[in-house]
This record gives structure tokens, sequence and C-alpha cells, in this order.
């Protein structure tokens, strides 16, 4: 059965003439590409300095920068409408990973999967929060290195385009800003608050240390970096642009070409003078977006930054299923135009431990709205890197578009099934609160040192009285109780702000527990990330002092105590032993809890919650014991038969595999 082309398909049916040149160069670059992944070894080891040596002079002349072979990667620049790699015509075919949101163990699978797409690129951001996770304390190590990274990228025969923020949006906790800014008192993000850019200014540096060998100026493989993210949809200020640029210019990202990306109908609040400009848009919007950006830049490259090709998930909200069909072909026919494109997301992956943002975009009718641990996206590779029915769809239109036909995927990975692990030891939240910080009114976590989780705000109540508990803006989720009694909730993402609280006869203890579900990621309520209780407690009109605070970062399940196999009412800690004979990917069914979040082996997978969509916490293999595997799940709601099984596959509600 046939159906009359559509516009697009009569445009895609003219090659450009670009194209070629564009994937002329796969074979000499995957030898570059091992080349610079063994030239960190090339001083500590004499065998490994020699295979380099005689590598690289086969295949060029050059001058050693740092440990890393000046001109080992082809020099990437623009001329006129177009990008030239070697002075050639070149086409950026890109999908973007978020290496921090992949278990190292498994970069290079999903590297060599891009380049099973028929891409040439890949596109990455990186979380200042998880880097900085303390002022003036970084870490590149494990899964922050984003080096190792890189080499393992160009290693793939893969360009990579770096996009350090300091903000990146990316559903991911306060768009990356660490919690500890949200404590300097009426500091700003993104502003040109001074303490805010001597902030940025040295998280850029430290990100520069890491990767200043790896530029494509120093003869590296990240061909562009972005200044800031999508700033035209925040603001217009192009004096902070500006200064956000200088820092990016003063730590030596100038080695490679500075881009900014905006929406299409911000391109004039976002932009930059003598800096190109790319725009972010989506599906079924290729057409205006790119004549609106050619009337912007006429004379410069034409890019998407971002084709939204899938989307994220919000809790209580349907499971994202986007239209794969209409993306390839829209795919297809950018690609035949020249122009070049980076897919948003080829992976998502997974937004581990507390790490999922929240959208609140500031409008009175607009919600707070928390995303979800999974970051499935709806991507060519589905959150566990397996190809989807869309990665099919990709990968022809790509290979009909430059006539290349892309190298096959790698051996698929191993899933499993698990049976039901009964969790038979519990121990109370009650039990297992830290010493208590004194205030006058509850304050935010950030006041009290802390930056993820929950926290319990303690007063005394005196009664009979009864009446409206005013708690304000929670930030963002909290459970009220009255001598341990559950008495009700308040949750930022219904707009509430009370409840009705019937306090008896005498003296009471009034408990606060709030959760930090997710800092907001997008919109002009980013600028306040204070989390916790950040309003006067009242009751009844009056205002509730003398309070107690007990912050509770649960970093680790190492000092919980109190264990029983007791029945425990109320929020409660929940530990077994899973038992895996052989490691492999698996999917823990979280069906038996209500709302709180699982470590297993100590690593926190994140956040579960029965409103939906997401049933399930993927549980990587790397991460995995042969034998028995420790799980300990944080609660809020009693627990009749605690206990989590293993799935091949994730859960939905509403869809999905049930």
């Amino acid at each position: 059965m046939s159906r009359k082309p559509t516009s697009l398909q009569a445009e895609a049916s003219r090659p450009h003439p670009s194209l070629r040149a564009t994937f002329s160069r796969r074979e000499k670059e995957t030898k570059f590409g091992t080349a610079l992944l063994l030239a960190p070894y090339i001083k500590e080891t004499p065998m490994f300095r020699n295979i380099f040596a005689s590598l690289i002079i086969a295949l060029a002349p050059i001058a050693p920068v740092d440990g890393i072979a000046a001109d080992a990667w082809p020099v990437f620049s623009t001329q006129t409408t177009h990008f030239t790699r070697d002075g050639e015509p070149y086409q950026i075919v890109s999908g973007a990973i978020h290496f921090q949101r992949i278990p190292r163990e498994y970069w290079k699978d999903r590297l060599q999967k891009a380049r099973a797409l028929g891409l040439n690129t890949v596109e990455t951001y990186v979380f200042w929060n998880l880097v900085e996770p303390r002022r003036g304390e970084f870490d590149f190590t494990g899964d922050n290195d984003i080096a190792a990274f890189v080499r393992e990228a160009a290693a793939q025969g893969l360009n990579v385009i770096l996009r350090p923020g300091p903000y990146v949006c990316a559903e991911w906790e306060a768009g990356g800003y660490p919690a500890w800014l949200f404590a300097v008192p009426g500091m700003r993000v993104r502003s040109r608050d001074p303490r805010f850019l001597a902030a940025s200014g040295a998280y850029l540096q430290a990100v520069a240390e890491q990767v200043r060998p790896l530029l494509n100026g120093n003869g590296g493989p990240i061909i562009a970096v972005q200044v800031e993210n999508e700033y035209g949809s925040y603001d217009d200020d192009h004096a902070y642009m500006q200064a956000n640029r200088d820092l990016f210019v003063q730590a030596g990202f100038g080695k490679a070409l500075l881009f900014t990306s905006d929406g299409a109908d911000m391109l004039a609040n976002g932009a930059l003078p003598d800096t190109l400009a790319v725009v972010n848009f989506a599906p079924g919007e290729a057409k205006s977006a790119f004549g609106k950006l050619e009337k912007f830049q006429p004379d410069r490259p034409r890019m998407v930054g971002e084709y939204w090709a899938g989307w994220f998930d919000h809790w209580g909200k349907p499971h994202a299923s986007t239209d794969a069909s209409q993306q390839a072909e829209e795919l297809e026919w950018m690609l035949r135009q020249g122009h070049s494109v980076n897919l948003y997301m080829f992976i998502g992956g997974t937004s581990f431990g507390f790490m999922n943002g929240a959208n609140l975009q500031g409008n009175p009718s607009d919600h707070y709205a928390p995303q979800t641990t999974s970051y499935d996206y709806d991507a060519a590779l589905d959150e566990a890197g397996r190809p989807t029915p869309k990665f099919a769809l990709f990968r022809d239109a790509i290979a009909r578009a430059t006539g290349v036909q892309p190298p096959p995927l790698p051996a698929p990975l191993r899933f499993s099934a698990l049976p039901k692990a009964t969790l038979r030891e519990s121990a109370s939240l009650w039990d297992n609160l830290p010493a208590p910080i004194a205030s006058d009114t509850p304050l935010p976590m950030e006041a009290y040192g802390q930056d993820y989780g929950y926290i319990l705000y303690r007063t005394t109540v005196t009664g009979p009285r009864k009446g409206d508990l005013y708690l304000g803006e929670v930030r963002d989720y909290a459970r009220v109780y009255l001598d341990r009694k559950l008495a009700g909730s308040v949750e930022r993402r219904l707009q509430q702000v009370s409840l009705t609280l019937d306090v008896p006869a005498g003296e009471h203890t009034l408990d606060v527990l709030v959760e930090n579900s997710g800092r907001i990621n997008y919109g002009p309520r980013m600028a306040d990330g204070r989390a916790g209780l950040v309003d006067p407690v009242l009751l009844d009109g009056e205002q509730l002092l003398d309070w107690q605070a007990f912050p509770l970062p649960m970093r680790s399940p190492d000092s919980l105590q109190g264990w029983t196999t007791a029945r425990i009412e109320g929020p409660a800690f929940h530990r077994g032993n899973v038992r895996i004979a052989s490691p492999a990917d698996v999917w823990l069914d979280m069906a038996a809890f209500g709302k709180g979040f699982a470590w297993v082996n100590g690593r926190n997978l994140g956040r579960h919650w029965n409103i939906g969509p997401q049933r399930t916490l993927y549980f990587p293999a790397p991460w995995q014991r042969q034998g028995d595997n420790l799980v300990v799940v944080f609660d809020l709601d009693s627990a009749n038969a605690a206990g989590v099984r293993g799935v091949p596959d994730p859960r939905w509600s509403g869809g999905g595999h049930e």
C-alpha cells in the first residue's frame, strides 16, 4: 500500500553535495581515535610509547601537547554556511549521550551503538552538581570522568560536542546547579551577580583542566563547546551572556568552536555577536526553525542543536511515546538539505539517586512537575542501551541520506529476571534521626548545610485546637504527623499549602517530614532553588515557633539501626538480599511500595512512587555482585509485604509492559 509523498519526502530525494565528504574519513578517524586513547599512557609504559609513536608517524606529523598529539584529530572549522574538517565540507550527524547518566562500564557499548546508528559525533553535558558537590571540592573520578569519556568516544571515531553549562537544564536537579549555590543569601543564578560568576568561573576552569588537551585546537576530538544553554528562553541579558562567554575563553575553551543554542523564536535573546548560533526545536518544526535561523544569521552553518526525538516523563503523567516515523522522515529531510543535526536524546539513561529535576514555568496556572528517575526519553536506545524500533528507522534514514552503511551493532548485553526477595528486616525512621538543630522557625535545607533527600521539622503544639496547618509552598512533598500518627500530606505538585489539623487536649509533638522531590530545572522559578520549608508555619493563623530540624540527606544505609522483623508502621527502611547467580541488567519491580527510594549495594537507584508512570528501577549489571546483593528501601508508607523482584523489561503504568 502506497501513500502520497509529503513535501519533506519530495525534497529528501535531492541529495546534498557535501555528504560524501562528511563520511570520507571514517577509517582515518578510528585510527586517530585509537592513538588518542593511548596517549595518556605514553609517559608510563615504553611499549605503549612505541606503539603510539609508530601509529602517529604512519598517519601524520605531530608535536606533543600535554601528552596528546597536536593535529591528531582533523581540524574542525566553519566556512560561510557549512562546517569544514581538514578544509573539506563536513556535516555533523550527532546524538546526545549524558555520560553521567550511564555507568562508566557501559560508555563503550553506547558509543559503539552511536556509530552503528550512523553518527559521527556525540554531544554531552557536564553536570556541575556531581563534579563539585561541595564548594571547591571537585570530583572527576568514576562516572564523572569527562576526559575518559571523550577518549572513549575518540576511540570509536566520534567527534565530541561539549556542553558544560554551567546551566544545562537536561531535566536534571536544578539544571545542574549545585545545592550550595542556593545557600548563599540573595545570590541569583544565571545573572551577573559577581558571586555566581566567580563560582561559575571556578567550575569552568576545573572542567577545562580535565579536557584542555582534548579540545580540537589542541589536536583533540572536542570540536565545539556550548556557552550557557538556551538562555534566550530565560532572559535577554546580553551582558550576562558576554560575561559567561568570557569565562569560557578565560578557561581555554576557545580552542574549540564556541556556540550558543536557543529556540527559534528566542535566538535574539540568547545569541552573541561573532558566536555561532544553533537552533533547538520539536519534530514538525524543522522547516520553520531553519528558516528563522537562516534569517537570523544568513552566512553561518545551519544546525539543530537539539532535535527533540523523544520526551521525558513526569510523575503522575503517562509515559512518553512519540512518533518515530515522523521523526525519521524529518531527520532524513534535514540531512539531505545539508543541515547538521544533534538528536536529543540518542540515549537518555537514568537520573540515579535524587538527581531528577522538575518543571515549573512560573505562570499562576503552572504546576510544579517533578520528573521521574528514568530518563528513557523514548529514545533510539532505551534506558539500558537496547535499540528500540526508533533506532532502525533513524539508522535507515541516516544511511539513505548519507549513502554510507554504518558499522554493525556490538554484541547485545544480557538481561535477566529475579525471583521475589522478601525484605524481612525493617527499621523505623523515628529510630534513625540525627542530632537536631534548633531554630526559631523552620529553615530551608540549605541553611542546615543539606543538599538532597529529606528533612524532618519538629515542634510542640498544645490542644485542644483545630484549624488549618499552613506550610506555604512546600519544597516539595510533606507528610505531617501528630505524635507519629499520620495527619495528612501537603504536595507542591498539587498546589497544596495546608491541611486541617485536629489537636487533642494536652501537649503533642508535631512532625513535618519533607522530601526534596527535585529542584526546578527550567524557567524563571529555578532562580529560587531552596528546598524544604521556606515559609512560616501557621496553625489556625498563629505562627508556630521553637523548631528542631533533623537533616536526612540519605547518603548511605550503613549507619541505620534498630532493625527488627516486626511490622513497623509509618516511614521506615526495609532490607534484605537479592541473590544473583550471574550479573545481568535487570529492573527492580517496586510494586510493593508507595513512595520513597532504594539503595542496592549502597548505590541509590532512584525514586519510586505508586502514582506512576515509572514502576521499576534500573539496576545495571556493573553494580551487581555475584551472590547476595543488599537491598535497602526507604518508604513513606507502611509496607504490608516488603519485597522486590527483578524483571527483564521496564514497567510503566498506563502503557508499556504492565
